[in-house]
């Protein structure tokens, strides 16, 4: 029989102060408390006096849900914050414009870091985090969008790969069968190369997300623009003419009219999914995501 005598546990956390990022000690370990644990043991015919007694330490991995969004203020990125809040997870939303303007309960219960992932304290933003979720994107000139699509991510995967942050998820964006001239361009370029950067950091835990047209009710400048009026009901038109359409998504582009629009929900569900399941990782088709969103929908 085995009796447990004591646990007493200590944490130590280092001093960071001054530390280079190769010499910044694992986040994740900030997390780890060391048990001491002593046993007594004996067999039934053993007199108590014969007993053999040993300190065993245990080493507890305790790891808190801690997720830093990228673009936090966003339409996609607000949407998984308020998805994280509510599943309990500890939220740090990071974005040039910081703390949205507009009010919500979920949101006092963001930490709103205002910052470019080009100059951002990433010492304020990923010590401790669980995983990344990155919503950066956007559209511009050539050399904007290989920018902001490409080089930004690439910069936050390796932020997050340095500081030891375990999971990497993009959103990134379905290619819908468009040529190849298009394909080109700044925006589906600078996309895939953030992917690559993800997968190739991340080879067992990166998640890239691919999404249609998303759809949901989108906040710009004050007003509130209801793309779901548009996208909800092409979602289902498009899936009750499914069997009808298939045969056609082999022609060129032909997915700008066949894809079926997400909802910004189930984006978010799915970026959700992606942080709590260790077994999902890769890229995620438009219907992959809406399969992951059941997973965890509520």
């Amino acid at each position: 029989m085995t009796s447990f005598l004591h646990f007493p546990a200590t944490t130590t956390l280092p001093s960071l102060r001054g530390a280079s990022p190769a010499a910044r000690p694992n986040p994740i370990s900030l997390c780890q408390s060391r048990f001491s644990v002593k046993c007594r043991y004996a067999e039934a015919s053993v007199k108590s006096d014969d007993f053999n007694s040993a300190a065993i330490d245990v080493v507890a991995d305790v790891r808190p849900e801690r997720v830093v969004v990228l673009g936090g203020s966003g339409f996609v990125g607000s949407a998984i914050c308020k998805a994280a809040v509510s599943k309990g997870i500890e939220v740090i939303g990071v974005s040039r414009s910081g703390r949205p303007t507009y009010s919500g309960s979920w949101i006092d219960q963001v930490n709103w870091i205002p910052g470019d992932v080009f100059y951002v304290n990433w010492d304020e933003v990923l010590l401790g985090a669980t995983a990344v979720v990155s919503t950066i994107g956007g559209f511009g000139s050539e050399e904007q969008m290989q920018r902001i699509n490409g080089e930004a991510n690439v910069v936050a995967v390796n932020a997050a790969k340095d500081y030891g942050v375990p999971k990497f998820i993009l959103i990134s964006v379905h290619d819908y069968n468009l040529p190849p001239f298009v394909l080109s361009s700044g925006y589906f370029t600078g996309k895939r190369k953030a992917e690559s950067e993800v997968l190739s950091k991340y080879p067992n835990s990166g998640v890239v997300l691919r999404p249609g047209f998303i759809y949901g009710k989108r906040k710009v400048d004050g007003f509130e623009i209801p793309l779901d009026l548009i996208g909800e009901p092409v979602e289902k038109i498009l899936r009750a003419t499914e069997n009808f359409t298939k045969p056609l998504s082999s022609l060129p582009a032909s997915d700008l009219l066949l894809a079926p629009p997400v909802s910004v929900d189930d984006v978010a569900l799915a970026a959700i999914n992606a942080i709590r399941d260790d077994d999902f990782f890769g890229i995620f088709t438009i219907a992959q995501i809406k399969e992951a969103a059941e997973k965890v929908r509520v």
